[in-house]
């Protein structure tokens, strides 16, 4: 029998049952991929991020319940909040994390921890017939970044008020789609929807972020910008725009701890 620890964390969010809920299992040895993945699908949470503790940096993956994905901004913040509490000395603010898309730091700042990401680079598309049927609106803008498109609007409210036809959605070649808007009360707003990772709509997407800074960066002529994602459960998002990198910081709040138990044979 193998046991592993576990915790779920709810991040962007200062109290449980709101932000965008991650497990993280610390591993001193890596078990095969089926298992990982495995373990995903039985959390069915956006998000298990999986941590090599003997490893350093450290080293980090994560999975849906369905992929393995390359970068996770919301389960990253997850796991530096448990290498914090649990696996680091007292003081320590900054861990280092080494992933797919390269280093990754986390620094906390007093009860904020900021996710040092590399930023994306929004490029500018024509309309596209399959995207504007899925999400029911035309945005005013199309966009493409690595893994996702972008979709611009008007206003808050009509970000709040798309409901994408997922089916349509899951056909469009791409991670995710993220819609956005200028902000009532935040610089800007944004939702994710990515059901081709088995995920319908994300609660709080860290790593769509570093395509929604440097583009609302530019459109607004700042640097430092506050960010909410509109989904049912909903986070806050604090985002700087560096040279090569993006910042994005918000709270977490430890919902659970635990242990898994594998039965072998």
């Amino acid at each position: 029998m193998t046991t592993i620890r576990i915790f779920q964390v709810d991040a962007f969010t200062n109290q449980i049952f709101s932000g965008n809920p991650a497990a993280v299992c610390p591993l001193e040895d890596w078990l095969p991929d089926e298992v990982l993945l495995s373990i995903a699908a039985e959390n069915n949470l956006s998000e298990t991020a999986f941590v090599n503790v003997k490893s350093s940096p450290f080293l980090i993956r994560w999975f849906t319940p369905k992929i393995e994905v390359d970068l996770c901004g919301h389960a990253t913040l997850a796991s530096a909040r448990i290498m914090f509490d649990e696996f680091l000395p007292d003081g320590t603010n900054q861990v280092i994390f080494d992933s797919k898309r390269g280093e990754l730091k986390a620094i906390k700042i007093d009860n904020i921890i900021y996710l040092d990401f590399p930023r994306d680079t929004p490029k500018h598309l024509q309309p596209a017939k399959e995207i504007n049927e899925a999400l029911g609106f035309a945005p005013s803008s199309l966009l493409r970044g690595k893994d996702d498109f972008l979709c611009i609007f008007d206003d808050e409210e009509t970000i709040r008020s798309i409901t994408p036809n997922f089916d349509r959605l899951s056909k469009i070649d791409s991670r995710g789609v993220i819609v956005s808007a200028i902000g009532t009360n935040t610089d800007f707003v944004s939702r994710f929807f990515a059901p081709q990772t088995g995920i319908s709509e994300d609660p709080v997407t860290g790593s769509s972020h570093t395509l929604l800074i440097p583009y609302w960066a530019e459109v607004l002529d700042k640097t430092r910008l506050t960010a909410y994602q509109c989904s049912e459960r909903g986070g806050f998002l604090n985002c700087e725009l560096l040279q090569n990198r993006v910042l994005i910081g918000g709270s977490s709040a430890r919902y659970m701890d635990g242990e898994l138990q594998l039965f072998h044979g």
